[in-house]
């Protein structure tokens, strides 16, 4: 199933959740579902843009099963869990993309990297 077209650079965490909602609702997914891809798409946006220079690649495809979200950046580091205590604001983002998602995957890319969230659309269990 088709999703987004490739989206480049200087994407804001706000047209990203656009984006997303206007595939998702193409595809009649489920407000819950939607709910946890926009908090996926806001947490890897973010991150992207504070850690790693902003987003070069963003995508939304509808798969079989699942929702993926892609999002690229030009840096080669990969995220890592928190390493601040709980009290502290921040950190948590890729945990809880973790959390959220089915899976993720990090692939290396034209000196940086892309991140895709697979959430299912049906639950875990």
């Amino acid at each position: 199933m088709p999703g987004t077209p490739r989206r480049e650079a200087g994407l804001r965490c706000e047209d990203a959740r656009l984006i997303a909602r206007d595939v998702l609702s193409a595809h009649h997914v489920g407000t819950a579902l939607v709910d946890d891809v926009l908090l996926v798409v806001s947490e890897l946006v973010s991150n992207a843009v504070r850690h790693a220079g902003g987003v070069t690649d963003f995508r939304v495809r509808c798969l079989p099963g699942s929702v993926a979200v892609e999002v690229s950046d030009g840096s080669t580091a990969h995220p890592s869990p928190p390493g601040t205590p709980v009290d502290v604001p921040g950190g948590f983002g890729w945990l809880l993309v973790n959390r959220i998602a089915d899976r993720t995957e990090i692939r290396p890319e034209h000196g940086g990297k892309t991140i895709t969230a697979f959430l299912p659309l049906t639950p875990v269990g």
